[in-house]
């Protein structure tokens, strides 16, 4: 039995896993009840499981406890300050009506979230680049796009 210590959306965690090699996936959904990061493939392929390492993008199904230690994760449901403050990009995405199904929609949002950190006003070509290990069966990449310019138009912090 080892001890993680890192810290999620703000607040210090300690962790105990028998199993170094377990996927913060797992973690995340069934030790802390963060189910918002979904499982899609297990592969890292479809973006689904999405999460910020540090502030950068990365897939959780491929993400081994063990190798966090000391790491701060963002997943999506420490992007907004409260339930009822929403992100500019959230926000955008409601008015954007991007979901249907939703099952993709949080990688999508951390991904799309991290893209404006670094890019405060991408074109077309840098949000497809961004979104392109996104995928989203419902096929919204058109509405996922403009929530994207909506939000940055805002000129205001993503998170």
């Amino acid at each position: 039995m080892a001890t993680i210590n890192l810290t999620i959306n703000g607040e210090p965690k300690s962790i105990d896993v028998s199993d170094g090699t377990t996927p913060l996936l797992w973690i995340l959904r069934d030790d802390l009840g963060l189910v918002g990061t979904k499982y899609g493939c297990g592969r890292g392929l479809c973006g689904a499981c999405t999460v910020h390492l540090n502030g950068i993008a990365m897939r959780s199904c491929q993400l081994p406890i063990a190798a966090l230690q000391g790491q701060s994760i963002t997943t999506i449901e420490g992007l907004a300050e409260s339930h009822d403050k929403l992100t500019p990009l959230q926000e955008a995405w409601i008015e954007e009506d991007v979901p249907q199904c939703g099952y993709c929609q949080s990688g999508q949002i951390m991904t799309a979230t991290a893209l404006l950190k670094t890019n405060a006003q991408p074109d077309d070509d840098a949000i497809d680049t961004a979104m392109s290990g996104n995928l989203c069966r419902c096929g919204t990449y058109k509405r996922i796009r403009k929530a994207i310019h909506k939000a940055a138009k805002k000129g205001v912090a993503v998170s």
